[in-house]
């Protein structure tokens, strides 16, 4: 029962990780491409202050429950499919760190009406990190999916 549980959690945190990177890079991302650059310079800047107060502890819940169901599954069918979205979701958070957190800081550092240039450049390659972290977790996600479903077929 505990297995269930924590499956249900894992997949429950992680399946809403995934949804919200994807929708961000579907629609939030593009929509915000529309405006002029001083606006989403601005737009970007509040979308990152509120990100920046929840993401760090969602992604890391995604990955602690990663492990709990790793630890719970050694021994079963379902142990190689999690761990390998558990390696997914391990190199979204790296790339995240890495990559995006410090394009997002600088973000916040800009100046709407003197830095479009900088910031047109910055997030050309925030978008390209964004879709790996992206394919990460929509990766990650099928592998804890295929592992909850191994783990019920044993049964």
């Amino acid at each position: 029962m505990a297995l269930k549980i924590t499956r249900f959690v894992n997949l429950l945190l992680a399946g809403l990780l995934a949804g919200n990177e994807f929708g961000t890079w579907a629609a939030v991302h593009p929509a915000l491409e529309k405006l002029s650059t001083p606006e989403r310079i601005r737009a970007e800047q509040e979308l990152t202050r509120r990100y920046a107060a929840m993401m760090p502890f969602w992604m890391l819940s995604v990955i602690a429950s990663c492990l709990a169901v790793l630890a719970s599954s050694r021994k079963t069918s379902s142990f190689l499919p999690t761990l390998s979205g558990t390696v997914c979701f391990v190199a979204m958070l790296v790339s995240t760190i890495f990559g995006n957190v410090p394009i997002n800081n600088r973000v916040l550092e800009l100046s709407p009406e003197e830095d479009s240039e900088e910031f047109v450049r910055l997030r050309k390659r925030w978008d390209m990190l964004h879709a790996f972290r992206v394919f990460m977790n929509v990766t990650g996600l099928g592998f804890l999916c295929a592992g909850a479903l191994r783990e019920r077929s044993r049964r």
